[in-house]
């Protein structure tokens, strides 16, 4: 099979396509052709080994054998079972989340990590889903306990967590602020935003406006600024990676609250069944769509994670492993894998 490989730490030059044995599922594993993949912050941080903490997972000096492979959103094909499996068989369409190894032509994934693909959505926009899916619903349901009728801000509402983050917490049926810059405001408001800020028009910090949960996707404001927005008994939610603020909320008096107001660094997030079942049912009913910037061949993922780690994605980026792009409104794209 095909898959992009890099055998040491660096910039997304490192990343090269080449033939590997196609694997073989494990007794509670599947095996999935892959379609699509998706590619996540997550990627270019293991590919850099940036913060230096994680060589004490992938490997000191350079990526061990089973980490060199990135991507973890995929969807695709089952194209065998492990013996234990009974839930899925050959032919079923489905997605989900991998540790490592999306950016292949062939994954194996534990069972308890898919579901079958949404009905409505193509591989392509399936495959965009999971990571940042989960990590906006756990972020919001479980570690900012949202409530319906909550005023709540979305600062960096137009990347990849950001435009599931927003359009979850509608279907929870909160108030929901988000920010982002002059390009993605009409795209913003056009997935349930009630109100946008263009930040490089408006200061929200200044603006008066109190929320009741605070989701940051950027890290890139002062905890007295954020304290200043957050009502007296709201919740703030870090989900970037900023060292200055993450270690900030960490030291706050040795407590996540201050007063009676919470602030902390969002939990690592777990892919599970439940959830992307959880997922597949707003994706179904059209509560939730999957925004989706960039489209590339999975020959071109350097160039894919170059692109992403410029910080401007609206939405997600995409990677075609295999079939059509359907559904993806990028010429671009299309015009590469026709």
């Amino acid at each position: 099979m095909k898959a992009i490989v890099y055998t040491k730490y660096g910039p997304p030059d490192v990343l090269q396509l080449k033939e590997l044995p196609k694997p073989i599922p494990r007794d509670d594993e599947v095996l999935v052709k892959i379609h699509a993949a998706a590619a996540n912050p997550l990627d270019w941080h293991f590919m850099r080994a940036s913060p230096f903490v994680i060589r004490f997972i992938s490997g000191l000096l350079k990526p061990k054998p089973k980490h060199r492979i990135l991507g973890a959103d995929i969807a695709g094909q089952v194209e065998a079972v492990g013996t234990n499996v009974k839930q899925f068989k050959a032919g079923d369409e489905v997605y989900g989340e991998v540790s490592r190894g999306g950016f292949a032509e062939y994954v194996c994934v534990a069972v308890d990590k898919l579901v079958l693909k949404p009905t409505n959505l193509s591989f392509e926009q399936a495959a965009a889903v999971p990571v940042a899916g989960l990590t906006a619903l756990q972020c919001l349901r479980d570690q900012g306990q949202i409530q319906p009728g909550q005023k709540v801000l979305i600062n960096g509402a137009s990347g990849g967590v950001g435009t599931f983050a927003l359009q979850i917490a509608k279907s929870f049926g909160a108030v929901v602020t988000g920010v982002c810059s002059t390009r993605n405001v009409d795209m913003v408001r056009s997935i349930g935003a009630d109100q946008v800020i263009d930040y490089t028009r408006e200061d929200f910090t200044q603006n008066g406006q109190l929320y009741d949960l605070i989701f940051d996707n950027v890290g890139n404001r002062s905890i007295s600024e954020i304290k200043r927005i957050l009502g007296p008994n709201g919740t703030y939610l870090l989900n970037a990676y900023s060292p200055a603020l993450m270690l900030q909320l960490m030291l706050q008096s040795g407590k996540s609250k201050i007063g009676g107001q919470t602030m902390r660094n969002t939990d690592i997030t777990q892919a599970n069944q439940s959830d992307l079942e959880f997922l597949k049912a707003l994706l179904e009913a059209g509560k939730v769509v999957s925004v989706i910037d960039r489209v590339y061949p999975l020959s071109e993922v350097a160039e894919a994670i170059r692109y992403l780690e410029g910080g401007h994605a609206r939405g997600k980026v995409v990677i075609i492993v295999a079939g059509s792009v359907d559904g993806v409104p990028n010429d671009r794209a299309r015009d590469k894998l026709s």
